[in-house]
């Protein structure tokens, strides 16, 4: 069954230009003739894909080749320039560990709000959020504001909430670098459950050896482009016989 379709996708993004410009400065090259609109930068081109439920599905490609933000399409933080993204399930995604967290409330009360956005209901995520603050080993920390967490902490809190949820559609994006290698080694088991379960999976990972050996197809995208799709041993080759060339 599909779960994820994108039928001819595009994104445009604002450059870092763009980003630069305050109201001063807008204001003052418009009065003085010289303003210009700021480039943006066609970093998504027309993506076609279909994933099926179940399916482990490794992205792989260069730096800037556009491999976070697509994933950030399918989980709905950005919004195409063009065409449709459809996506059917709970998502969870892990792009960027800590990201939509409350720093002014406690880190129980962003347990329970982090799953609730990821769809589920209060009181499920209530009697989820012992397991969770295990997990991460935060239970000293369970009503400290998330603002009074190191980085790291709030990283694996992120991983936690969204990998106890046990979600249809789990998105990783170079997520197993989070903390000391004891923890390393817990994300790696609970990921391996992920990959050997019903839960589709896409992940993004520059270990291209765990892409071969995890992912049943794999995606390589260039320049906001998909250059080839096919099994993960396959497309890694392809890939590496271009930039070994």
């Amino acid at each position: 069954m599909e779960v994820i379709s994108l039928d001819r996708v595009s994104l445009w993004r604002r450059t870092q230009e763009e980003f630069s410009y305050d109201i001063k400065q807008t204001i003052f090259s418009i009065v003085s003739g010289k303003y210009r609109v700021p480039a943006k930068k066609l970093v998504i081109d027309d993506v076609n894909l279909t994933i099926d439920s179940g399916e482990k599905i490794g992205i792989i490609g260069g730096n800037g080749a556009g491999k976070s933000t697509l994933l950030k399409l399918i989980s709905g933080i950005l919004e195409p320039s063009l065409g449709k993204v459809r996506v059917h399930g709970h998502i969870a995604p892990l792009i960027e560990l800590g990201a939509g967290f409350d720093g002014n409330i406690s880190v129980q009360s962003n347990i329970i709000m982090y799953g609730v956005l990821l769809g589920f209901s209060r009181r499920e995520m209530a009697e989820r959020t012992p397991t969770i603050l295990d997990f991460a080993e935060l239970n000293d920390y369970a009503l400290v504001p998330v603002k009074g967490l190191s980085s790291g902490m709030v990283a694996r809190l992120g991983f936690a909430i969204a990998t106890d949820v046990q979600p249809d559609i789990l998105i990783l994006d170079e997520v197993l670098s989070v903390g000391d290698q004891n923890f390393k080694n817990k994300c790696q088991h609970r990921i391996d459950k992920f990959l050997n379960g019903d839960t589709t999976v896409l992940v993004v990972s520059h270990d291209l050896d765990f892409i071969s050996a995890s992912c049943d197809k794999a995606i390589w995208l260039e320049r906001g482009r998909i250059k080839f799709i096919g099994s993960g041993k396959e497309t890694v080759a392809r890939y590496l016989d271009t930039v070994t060339a």
